[in-house]
């Protein structure tokens, strides 16, 4: 993967994770119910999460492109349609009124256990991987450095969104409660993921 491939793959994750889902509506509902050490506590549960899925993409796809070969080519395309379907998904998804709720904790412990059930139960994230990382990598060429990388990019902008909604959920509760707000994260979100799907269609 050249420098322009890393670009593309972690501007496209960047936005993939931070658009309105499961896991972005739990860590705000844990700002705003019991604060931002909590909320990040479930947060970095996630982060394990998508990173055991990350790996679970790339070393049983690796495995399968061994003997499957050109059938990855079919994948790409259908991993950038994927893209595309989130974007219109996420563009024309309404605010929800009752997404956020207050919640209160206790245990870190048990703030970072759900935050990773809460993940890995999440289909979208596991369909994102499989169709995602075949387009941006070889896996036939794939080594331990471009494995190292990839997860490395998912830990720190799953680290950085997942503090971001934390500290901003836990500091300005009826500002992310507000359906225009959402409206506006919705409508830029999906934007750019169609158009991430679009790129990704045309360069292969």
């Amino acid at each position: 993967m050249d420098f322009l491939t890393y670009l593309i793959f972690s501007s496209t994750l960047f936005v993939f994770i931070a658009s309105p889902g499961p896991g972005i509506f739990a860590v705000m509902a844990r700002g705003l119910g019991s604060g931002f050490t909590h909320a990040f506590s479930m947060g970095m549960g996630m982060v394990l999460g998508d990173l055991v899925y990350v790996l679970v993409a790339v070393f049983g796809l690796s495995a399968i492109a061994s003997v499957m070969g050109d059938i990855f080519i079919v994948i790409k395309y259908v991993g950038g349609g994927y893209l595309i379907y989130l974007g219109v998904r996420i563009f024309l998804s309404k605010p929800s009124n009752n997404a956020i709720k207050s919640s209160k904790s206790k245990s870190y412990f048990k703030d970072f256990i759900s935050g990773f059930l809460i993940c890995i139960s999440n289909p979208k994230v596991i369909l994102f991987y499989l169709g995602f990382l075949p387009t941006f990598v070889d896996l036939n060429t794939l080594v331990t450095k471009d494995i190292i990388l990839i997860s490395l990019i998912v830990v720190v902008l799953l680290t950085i969104v997942m503090a971001g909604c934390a500290y901003f959920s836990a500091k300005a509760r009826e500002a992310m409660k507000k359906p225009k707000a959402q409206t506006i994260m919705n409508r830029f979100a999906g934007s750019v993921m169609f158009g991430a799907g679009t790129a990704l269609i045309m360069k292969l």
